[in-house]
């Protein structure tokens, strides 16, 4: 039996250095491929990184394009509500100070009435005297007062329609 397994021991030694070469070369080609797919997938999540940075960037331009256009929107509207606030104070003033009187037109109609009594005397209840009427200082601090409230619910009625279109439609 020594005699046999004398003989087959070369093949047998053979054999074995031919598996252990098979599978060291198996393991190097495996570790290559882990390798490779690890560089790859390094490289796709650097790329997702990147074009993640980039829309976070894009996004973020966009807002503070926005919120600087609202912030311009802003500024100019209440420019304009100031400038025109500040010329009905300087009219106030002036009425206050009897420098300038508030005057109101209007006319009178016959029978003390708005609307005629019939379609056919619109032509004859009509006196055609139109002329003004002027106001109490106190009743003129009103109508200042009245044109105070107006002039700022337009100037934020205008503002409102100015950041609708040009904000939330962008």
């Amino acid at each position: 039996m020594s005699a046999i397994l004398l003989k087959t021991l070369p093949y047998l030694a053979a054999l074995l250095i031919g598996a252990t070469g098979a599978w060291m070369w198996q393991a190097n080609s495996y570790g290559k491929i882990i390798s490779d797919s690890n560089a790859s997938h390094q490289t796709d999540l650097t790329n997702i990184a990147n074009v993640g940075a980039a829309q976070a960037r894009q996004a973020l331009e966009k807002q503070q394009q926005a919120e600087q256009a609202l912030a311009d929107l802003d500024q100019k509207a209440q420019k304009e509500k100031t400038d025109v606030l500040a010329e009905n104070e300087k009219w106030r003033r002036a009425a206050a100070d009897s420098a300038r009187r508030l005057r109101i037109a209007g006319s009178c109609r016959a029978g003390g009435s708005d609307m005629p009594s019939s379609a056919s005397s619109t032509s004859s209840t009509s006196m055609g005297n139109a002329g003004s009427i002027e106001l109490s200082p106190a009743s003129g601090s009103t109508v200042f007062d009245i044109r105070a409230g107006i002039i700022a619910d337009q100037a934020a009625l205008k503002a409102l329609q100015e950041y609708v279109s040009n904000v939330c439609r962008r």
